[in-house]
C-alpha cells in the first residue's frame, strides 16, 4: 500500500502573542478554541495513525489571512509537511501576497467561502477584482481548495470556464447531500463537475461520518464518486482536530468507509492523489 497522506489537518498555537488570533468573520471557531493543536501534536497524531505526510490547511477561523503558523510548521518539518494558505484575493496586492507565502514554503491555496463562522455562501471569488489572483494561480500551477457549499457550484463553473488550467480541490465534497440515497439526485450538481478535468474532491469526516446517512450509504455514495470522477481525483483529509476523535480513529473510519473499493483505488484516495496535487509530498 502507498504511503498515507492527509491533505486536510489544521494547527493552532497556544502562543497568541506570536500568533495573534484574528478569525475570519470575527468569531473564532469552537474547535480551535476547544482543541487547539500544535504542529508537534499533529506530528504525534500522524505517527500514531501511520500517516506519513500532510498538507496542513491554514486555520482561517483562528488566524484570518495570517498564515505564519502553517508556514513556520512547514519550515520546521519540510520532510513531513507542506502548507495550504489563504489570502484576501480581492486585495490590490493579492498577487504579491500570494508569492510571499509561496516563498515561505507553502504549495497550495484555499478560499474560505463558507464555514462554521461564515454560514452563508460567499460570492467574492467571482468578483472581477479577483481575476489577477486567478490568473496568477493558473500561471503558477498552484491548486486551489474551495471551502464551499454545493449552491456555489454555478459560480465555480464560471471561474473554471474562464481559467481552465486551474486545479480546483472541493473541500468536503462541497458538502453535497446524500440523504436521498441512490442515484443521489440532490448531488447531481457535484457529479456534473466530473467533466471538468481540473476538479478534484477532498473526502473528510464530514462526508464519512455524518449524523445520519438517511437512504444513502458509504459504498453507494462513494462508489458513485469513484465511478464518476475516478479515484485518482479523490483525496482523503482528516479535518483533525476540527472533527472529533484521534487521527487514528478518523483514518480508520475513512478506511472502513472505502473498504468496498479495490486496493488500487484506495491507494489513490489515501496517498497517491495527494502526491499529484502536492508533488512536494512525494518520496
Amino acid at each position: 500500500m502507498s504511503s498515507i497522506i492527509d491533505i486536510h489537518p489544521h494547527i493552532v498555537s497556544p502562543d497568541t502573542k506570536k500568533y495573534p488570533l484574528d478569525p475570519l468573520g470575527g468569531t473564532q471557531s469552537t474547535w480551535s478554541t476547544e482543541r487547539p493543536t500544535t504542529y508537534h501534536q499533529l506530528l504525534a497524531a500522524m505517527d500514531e495513525a501511520g500517516v506519513a505526510k500532510a498538507a496542513i490547511v491554514h486555520s482561517s477561523t483562528a488566524y484570518g489571512y495570517d498564515n505564519s503558523y502553517v508556514a513556520d510548521a512547514v519550515e520546521a518539518v519540510p520532510e513531513r509537511f507542506t502548507g495550504v494558505y489563504s489570502i484576501d484575493v480581492l486585495a490590490p496586492d493579492a498577487v504579491k501576497t500570494f508569492d510571499y507565502w509561496l516563498g515561505r514554503g507553502c504549495t497550495g491555496m484555499r478560499l474560505f467561502t463558507t464555514g462554521s463562522t461564515l454560514p452563508n455562501q460567499a460570492t467574492f471569488f467571482v468578483d472581477p477584482k479577483a481575476d489577477p489572483f486567478w490568473e496568477h494561480a493558473q500561471a503558477k500551477n498552484i491548486p486551489v481548495c474551495m471551502q464551499m457549499k454545493q449552491e456555489g457550484i454555478p459560480l465555480l463553473r464560471q471561474i473554471m470556464d474562464r481559467f481552465p488550467k486551474i486545479t480546483m480541490i472541493l473541500d468536503h465534497f462541497s458538502r453535497a447531500p446524500f440523504e436521498d440515497g441512490p442515484p443521489y439526485a440532490k448531488a447531481q450538481a457535484l457529479f456534473d463537475l466530473a467533466k471538468y478535468k481540473q476538479v478534484y474532491l477532498k473526502v473528510t469526516p464530514i462526508n464519512v461520518s455524518p449524523k445520519s446517512w438517511g437512504n444513502g450509504a458509504p459504498e453507494t455514495f462513494f462508489g458513485k464518486m469513484i465511478d464518476t470522477f475516478g479515484a485518482e481525483r479523490i483525496a482523503w483529509g482528516s479535518n483533525f482536530p476540527n472533527s472529533v476523535g484521534t487521527m487514528k480513529e478518523i483514518l480508520t473510519a475513512a478506511q472502513k468507509a472505502f473498504a468496498f473499493a479495490k486496493a488500487s483505488d484506495q491507494d489513490w484516495i489515501f496517498g497517491k492523489t495527494a502526491q499529484t496535487l502536492y508533488p512536494v509530498l512525494k518520496g
